[in-house]
């Protein structure tokens, strides 16, 4: 959530930034909201001060023995007091409004976050590794995975619904094999690792900015609990309205969850595979960092995440999103995408973004340094994945495929399967 006072003061500059990321947002219902608010804390402070002045007079009236003007004096502080009750409600109710304006306005994204429309204008920024050139016709994890008795689609469907997947045998192997490989790896490179509830509360979501803007995107509870869209959620609230102390910065923060979304927007995208599901596992990274810090340890997040593809042996490529194509809260956010066959090209397989203050002014997360600065001041948040397992257990399948329909299981798994090297359809 950006300031009210630095929207109120940076006028262009919110608007460029809204712009930019082809939004829109009510900027005249925030400047008669913010100017009511002025009017009335101005109001508030005239009527304490009239009553401070009043308040001095009758005490001087009672030591001079005039009751009855002491007593007129003090109708007249209680008329005051009354008035100012009603300012202070009225103040109260346009506090909440402004605050559930801000809620719904994106972060500004940084300087170095390339200008665009949208995801045909994001900037390639390196590949890693080559595409496998196969001696035969490749098969799409779609026909492969159901055909090696490892991903059932039509028991999703009939267990839940459309957009639900089974894995079965070496299927679930493998995607338990991927979450404690990766979980292992990130842990070796310095993050803590959380177990996490799949419920959140809407404050919760709040605070991380899937609420209010994209309740739509998410499944609820009768009871007013969502399932969590990311661990991200979690991992970031954990910190909610505390004050870390500076020298634990930064904090390096990992989770796996299941994680669930309703796509409502996704209709006619990725309808084939495993690629766009309502439910998928996915390990998350979470640093808790120093403003100086941030761009820096977004930086060190994205190789982290490049780290767990190369031990995989998965071709990639890093992107930076252009404005037009960034998350709400985000102020820059590099997207790896790993070559799968069955697309012909690079596909999203981890979103790594620095939020800034952004999170941290909504879910009321900060830090103390008393050797650097008086008071507190908000951390920076980010997070990315590390990485989302069933688009990396789709590329395993697809990149590792041989003639005979089997798959080789990269190097780095093996030790989690128990050495097994290869995949083969089951009996």
């Amino acid at each position: 959530m950006l300031d009210a006072r630095f929207v109120r003061e940076n006028l262009d500059l919110v608007r460029a930034s809204v712009e930019n990321r082809r939004g829109t947002w009510d900027f005249e219902r925030f400047m008669a909201l913010d100017e009511e608010r002025r009017r009335l804390i101005g109001e508030v402070e005239s009527r304490q001060a009239r009553r401070n002045e009043v308040s001095k007079e009758i005490g001087a009236l009672m030591q001079a023995g005039e009751r009855d003007a002491a007593e007129t004096r003090k109708e007249e502080v209680r008329v005051v007091n009354e008035e100012i009750a009603v300012d202070e409600e009225l103040l109260g109710t346009v506090d909440a409004d402004v605050r559930e304006l801000l809620l719904t306005l994106p972060n500004i994204p940084h300087e170095s976050a390339p200008v665009g429309a949208d995801e045909t204008e994001n900037v390639e920024v390196r590949r890693w590794g080559t595409p496998p050139a196969f001696g035969f016709e490749p098969k799409p994890h779609w026909d492969l995975g159901p055909e090696l008795g490892v991903i059932d689609f039509e028991r999703g469907v009939k267990l839940a619904k459309s957009r639900f997947v089974v894995l079965g045998r070496d299927g679930a192997r493998l995607s338990r094999a991927l979450i404690n490989f990766m979980l292992d790896t990130h842990g070796t490179r310095g993050y803590v690792e959380w177990s996490l509830p799949v419920l959140a509360n809407a404050e919760t979501l709040t605070g991380t900015g899937q609420l209010p803007k994209f309740e739509d995107d998410l499944f609820k509870t009768d009871e007013g609990l969502y399932l969590i869209p990311t661990a991200e959620v979690q991992l970031t609230n954990l910190h909610r309205d505390e004050v870390l102390e500076g020298g634990t910065l930064p904090r390096h923060y990992c989770a796996y969850t299941p994680c669930f979304r309703e796509e409502a927007g996704s209709a006619g995208r990725d309808t084939r595979g495993m690629i766009r599901v309502h439910q998928f596992d996915k390990v998350e990274m979470v640093k808790f960092t120093t403003p100086e810090t941030s761009m820096d340890e977004l930086e060190a997040m994205v190789a982290d995440a490049e780290n767990i593809l190369r031990l995989l042996g998965l071709p990639y490529r890093v992107i930076v999103l252009c404005t037009g194509d960034m998350g709400f809260s985000a102020a820059k956010t590099y997207d790896l995408e790993v070559w799968l066959p069955s697309y012909g090209n690079y596909k999203e397989i981890s979103s790594c973004s620095n939020c800034w203050d952004f999170q941290a002014r909504r879910a009321g997360i900060k830090y103390r340094d008393p050797a650097a600065f008086k008071g507190s001041r908000l951390v920076h948040t980010l997070n990315g994945s590390g990485l989302a397992v069933g688009r990396t257990l789709v590329a395993v399948l697809e990149n590792y495929q041989q003639a005979d329909g089997s798959v080789v299981v990269p190097e780095a798994l093996r030790p989690y399967l128990g050495g097994q090297d290869v995949i083969t359809p089951a009996e």
